[in-house]
């Protein structure tokens, strides 16, 4: 089974629980292991985060918008979510932050609940991408075979 679909959202906060519900719902309707919905829930609401408040600045041009992706597809599940922000001015620390640290835990969280984890900038347009992905396991009865 393949399912994909794409948010542009508006960077809020109130964007990053709608597309978390949003994933939680497909891969629940899917039929999606609900310990690997989760991990991956957490995961995306993390890139939204930064997204939200990293994604963006006040120059004139720049949007006010990023955009979550998310395939579904055989055992598979990627996420990316990408912002038209200034980019990473150096890559990310991929040591975690000190345990009282009020940020920086967010893409250590992604890296611990993702098999795989690619955070770079967006090409030829400025901005970030963090994608991740998961191999899903499978309830024994999806929802999407009993309607």
């Amino acid at each position: 089974m393949s399912i994909w679909w794409s948010l542009h959202l508006r960077r809020e906060a109130a964007s990053v629980p709608l597309a978390r519900r949003l994933l939680i719902g497909t891969m629940e309707t899917a039929g999606v292991d609900p310990d690997i919905s989760y991990d991956l829930s957490v995961a995306l609401s993390e890139a939204c985060a930064n997204a939200v408040e990293h994604g963006g600045d006040a120059a004139p041009g720049t949007s006010e918008a990023y955009r979550v992706t998310a395939y579904l597809d055989g055992e598979k599940c990627r996420i990316e979510v990408c912002d038209s922000g200034p980019g990473l001015v150096r890559p990310p620390d991929p040591r975690p932050a000190r345990p009282d640290a009020e940020h920086g835990r967010g893409l250590c969280l992604i890296r611990e609940l993702a098999d795989h984890v690619h955070i770079g900038a967006r090409p030829g347009r400025g901005g970030t991408v963090v994608s991740f992905d998961k191999i899903l396991k499978w309830k024994k009865d999806p929802s999407l075979l009993t309607a």
